[in-house]
């Protein structure tokens, strides 16, 4: 890959690109909801009851409590998640031009409000691929944004690996179609350079991202988070994170899971909006709610800049660092199952050390 054809895309001023704000004052509301997995070998009937769940929710938040101009939601609202193989996979997935995101773009026009949400997504030019996708879709009724994950992370269970496909399993083709700018993509809109991401665990993402003018970032997670380091991403970056995680969900029940199945107590709900310096403007419990927040983007970007980072004196140590495995080994291949995707990847990493387990 020629690494020579980068675009400039930080600033040596401290500024970074923006448009017009639709107001100074923007208001942002997290809604917090049940994740509720679909059938994977028949799922459209699962998918529908929760496309309707989420357009009720959408006209219960702004109906009540405060009319907001950014919605945000979980990973998965539309089709929820589950011990799916690849083919299940292929058929929850959801197209751009699909029903359900033309009925959410609906809701988006009715209220001129931006909606944020996670959902697997189909492309036609990545068949036989489903990529974890946060997508954005504008007041005018349009997807305005599709921000790939950039990378599953590896090693949380001893003999599974999630399969899904990331920016950098096929990061060479990726960059090929897209350009280098999308790898770590900055939304400009009215109400502020937005960046989306349910990648966890790794803050030098968060910290590219605020380097080329993000100024909300916004997280999702399923099944549980680390609520600081969600939290983190604003103080080290002063900007603005939101953070969706999913309810606890006690009318419907799972096949798979229990009500509560996160890894550890304080991982439960507790949907929150942060401002610059970690500051908690928001947050919720375990439970089905909204939570808002109005920030002063006017203001804020007066005296914004991007985030003083001294890379002299630690570029070399990752100019040095080799990943755990190296990208595009989905270009050729991709697993099937989980444990398919353990056993493909074990020849392929330089060392191995399990989150959990």
């Amino acid at each position: 890959m020629n690494r020579q054809d980068i675009p400039k895309m930080v600033s040596e001023d401290g500024t970074y690109p923006v448009v017009p704000l639709r107001s100074d004052r923007i208001s942002i509301g997290v809604i917090q909801t049940p994740v509720r997995g679909v059938d994977g070998d028949n799922p459209e009937a699962g998918i529908k009851a929760n496309l309707d769940y989420l357009l009720e929710t959408i006209d219960k938040a702004q109906a009540a409590g405060g009319r907001c101009d950014l919605l945000c939601y979980h990973e998965f609202p539309l089709h929820g998640f589950a011990p799916w193989d690849l083919q299940q996979y292929l058929r929850i997935s959801r197209h751009p031009d699909g029903p359900e995101f033309e009925a959410i773009g609906k809701k988006a026009k009715e209220y001129n409000c931006y909606i944020a949400l996670g959902c697997q997504m189909l492309d036609d030019d990545w068949k036989g691929h489903t990529m974890n996708t946060q997508v954005l879709v504008g007041p005018n009724g349009k997807i305005i944004a599709r921000h790939w994950k950039q990378r599953n992370m590896r090693a949380m269970f001893p003999g599974v690996e999630q399969f899904t496909t990331t920016i950098y399993d096929v990061f060479d083709r990726y960059v090929e179609m897209y350009g280098w700018d999308a790898v770590i993509p900055v939304e400009r809109t009215d109400i502020g350079n937005i960046s989306m991401s349910s990648v966890q665990f790794e803050p030098e993402l968060f910290r590219a991202m605020t380097m080329k003018g993000a100024e909300l970032i916004l997280r999702t997670a399923t099944g549980g988070c680390e609520w600081h380091d969600m939290r983190l991403t604003s103080y080290h970056n002063d900007v603005f994170t939101t953070i969706v995680n999913n309810s606890m969900d006690f009318q419907q029940s799972s096949k798979y899971y229990f009500a509560e199945q996160a890894p550890k107590n304080d991982w439960v709900g507790r949907s929150a909006i942060f401002g610059p310096r970690g500051t908690v403007l928001a947050e919720a419990d375990a439970y089905e709610t909204k939570r808002r927040a109005i920030i002063d983007m006017t203001s804020y970007r007066k005296n914004h800049r991007i985030p003083d980072v001294h890379f002299s004196l630690y570029s070399h140590v990752y100019n040095q660092y080799r990943e755990r495995h190296d990208p595009n080994l989905w270009l050729d291949h991709v697993p099937n199952t989980k444990p398919e995707a353990a056993k493909y990847l074990k020849d392929k990493m330089r060392w191995t050390s399990y989150w959990m387990g």
